[in-house]
């Protein structure tokens, strides 16, 4: 179990570090025009760029307090922030009616809340 919430917060983190790194440095005209990405045509650029830096800073908190043996907690508090995100962002989809990015979403969901049980419960990170 520990190696598959392992691999699920390696593959959560890597999708964290793509968006963010899109929405952070992607100009948002450019986001809105992308498949996916029409919300952002509602959205200001600081919320955007605000997301992205959360996206970016979700991949350090699934990952390094692990590996460095420090705050491992934050692991599954990470995890459950990813699912708050994940909701917001299966709302947004919905409202523009791309079915295929809120069942995307929902995967990622379903990781992050596999990786919150996970290390909440049966799997915790041990000093």
């Amino acid at each position: 179990m520990n190696l598959g919430l392992w691999i699920a917060a390696g593959l959560l983190a890597a999708v964290a570090v793509a968006g963010g790194i899109t929405k952070t440095f992607v100009p948002k005209e450019k986001l809105a025009e992308a498949a996916g990405g029409g919300w952002t045509a509602r959205a200001s650029v600081g919320f955007v760029k605000t997301l992205g830096v959360l996206e970016l800073l979700a991949a350090v908190g699934l990952i390094l307090p692990a590996v460095l043996g420090i705050a491992s907690v934050m692991v599954p508090v990470t995890a459950v922030c990813w699912v708050l995100l994940m909701l917001g962002a299966m709302v947004a989809h919905l409202r523009d009616g791309e079915a295929k990015f809120i069942v995307l979403n929902l995967v990622y969901l379903a990781l992050a809340a596999y990786v919150a049980w996970g290390r909440f419960g049966p799997e915790p990170f041990t000093s």
